[in-house]
């Protein structure tokens, strides 16, 4: 059976769009018009996916995320208008998995969704096997080792716990704020330069053009994302 997604969208036409793409694809399919009406839903329904407009008439669709991410951790993707930075890392803050800017194109939005459904069926960060593996990367957790195909690479301590955590969230995106509690602790969430740092050192030794890299990817302004399997 195809995932169900979860639509909360007040604007008809965005609905109508939406309703017709994920049907071409076989996805069940539900909406909400209100921030309430799709906190009803998301509690009786139990979807697989939440598709989520920011701008609700009813509540925020920030203040929806956070209230979701209370009792659930369906994949939550940000479909809205607002293009600011500070917007996306509101969302992600709260607990969006994915943002994205409209317009998008549905080839994009699929894409996305198959990665936030991949990670949701292996429960999200909770990767249990000692290996993980995008592309040519490799990390083995339990060796604390790390390949770019047959080639061992050597990392610093901090390298290697960030490059940890970004392969273990393989897909979505992690605002500074996020990355630089996890590696470095909340003292240090502010310091973005550590950040930017250590990420031009890592693409140096796992990129083949650290300049224009394929697998660690910026999302400006709010953060990073290690590219999934599937290129978004």
């Amino acid at each position: 059976m195809m995932p169900q997604v979860l639509v909360v969208e007040d604007e008809a036409p965005m609905r109508r769009l939406l309703r017709a793409a994920l049907s071409s694809k076989g996805y069940r399919f539900a909406e909400a018009s209100t921030g309430g009406e799709g906190l009803s839903m998301a509690a009786a329904q139990k979807p697989d996916l939440c598709l989520l407009d920011l701008g609700l008439p009813d509540l925020d669709g920030i203040e929806v995320t956070r209230r979701l991410r209370e009792w659930t951790q369906t994949p939550i993707i940000v479909l809205s208008a607002r293009g600011q930075e500070q917007d996306k890392i509101d969302a992600l803050d709260a607990g969006a998995d994915d943002y994205l800017t409209k317009p998008f194109g549905t080839g994009e939005l699929f894409a996305r969704m198959r990665v936030a459904l991949r990670r949701a069926a292996r429960g999200g960060q909770e990767v249990t096997g000692p290996v993980l593996a995008v592309g040519e990367i490799r990390v083995d957790l339990d060796k604390r080792s790390v390949f770019v195909g047959e080639r061992e690479v050597h990392l610093t301590p901090i390298e290697y716990n960030l490059l940890a955590v970004l392969m273990k969230n393989a897909g979505k995106v992690l605002t500074h704020r996020q990355l630089l509690k996890e590696v470095w602790g909340a003292a240090h969430v502010n310091n973005t330069q550590y950040l930017r740092v250590y990420m031009v050192q890592l693409r140096h030794k796992l990129e083949q053009d650290a300049a224009r890299p394929r697998y660690l990817m910026t999302e400006s302004g709010v953060g990073y994302r290690m590219r999934a399997d599937e290129p978004i």
